[in-house]
């Protein structure tokens, strides 16, 4: 039973919280709309997400934006995507993160730049031409660490850039 439909009856093991791959592309997909294109802009076709909106917070949002961009690159780990596919996935966060971390211009980048958009686009087509068949489980461990490095790699690199750039904006506004 459901906790806010009495009458309705999920079966265990199904919906968005389930371990089989179109749950998780599905979860992935939810998580790219929410970050990248949630929000309409009144008047013009363009949309944001809440990525941008994080990025507003001084010196750790966009350090939180790449981490929620991470667990769609993980997801993609999961399903076994080529290591070029799974390169390009991180060169998508790494230059949303980088480029993001710079102060005021960044902000404006990171509405532009749909990484992770990109990303599920990336991984649907993976799984498109796999034909969504379940992975086979080779190195996904040895993938997943190689990943997680890569990530905090890029998450480091996008805290030291933010902090040399607001420390560089800062000389220049006290002399």
């Amino acid at each position: 039973m459901s906790r806010t439909n009495p009458r309705l009856v999920v079966p265990a093991g199904q919906g968005i919280l389930a371990d089989d791959p179109a749950s998780r592309t599905r979860r992935v997909q939810v998580l790219a709309k929410l970050l990248d294109e949630s929000i309409s802009i009144p008047g013009t076709p363009w949309k944001i997400g809440f990525d941008p909106i994080i990025g507003l917070i001084p010196g750790i949002g966009d350090l939180i934006g790449a981490v929620l961009s991470g667990y769609i690159v993980l997801e993609a780990v999961r399903a076994e995507v080529p290591a070029f596919t799974l390169a390009r996935m991180l060169g998508n966060v790494g230059i949303d993160t980088l480029l993001g971390a710079v102060p005021a211009v960044g902000d404006v980048f990171d509405a532009a730049w749909k990484s992770n958009t990109m990303n599920v686009a990336l991984l649907e087509r993976h799984l498109a031409a796999t034909g969504g068949a379940p992975p086979k489980r080779r190195n996904v461990l040895g993938l997943m660490a190689i990943a997680v490095i890569v990530l905090v790699l890029i998450l480091g690199a996008g805290l030291a850039l933010g902090i040399f750039v607001a420390r560089l904006l800062w000389g220049l506004k006290t002399r």
